[in-house]
């Protein structure tokens, strides 16, 4: 079975920055494309960023810029936050599609961006 795990939220201030990791259970490169997505209080989970088997990379409006997706060479996927905002205070799930699984998500990491 696939697992994605997330690791690496916590508390910072606004404007400072965060690193969150996503560890899959599988070659990374194995996943037709890997994606951070979050849901913050009371709202829909929302997408945040992508990355393709290809290299390929998207970004939401609202983070680009600030945030950058990156991935090793063996099964971890990263969002690099920088310059972050307390709109950015959300769960931060990873997702991905991996043979015949469509959606496959992790179980989700706090970031809280508050002075």
């Amino acid at each position: 079975q696939v697992q994605l795990v997330e690791s690496g939220g916590g508390l910072v201030q606004p404007g400072g920055s965060l690193r969150l990791s996503c560890v899959a259970s599988r070659n990374i490169f194995s996943f037709k494309y890997t994606a951070w997505y979050r849901q913050a209080p009371g709202k829909q989970r929302e997408f945040v960023a992508r990355i393709t088997a290809g290299g390929s990379t998207e970004y939401a409006d609202s983070v680009k810029g600030r945030f950058a997706i990156s991935r090793d060479v063996l099964n971890t996927m990263y969002l690099q936050m920088n310059g972050l905002k307390p709109e950015d205070t959300a769960v931060y799930y990873c997702n991905g599609a991996i043979g015949s699984v469509a959606n496959l998500w992790g179980q989700g990491t706090q970031v809280t961006v508050s002075s």
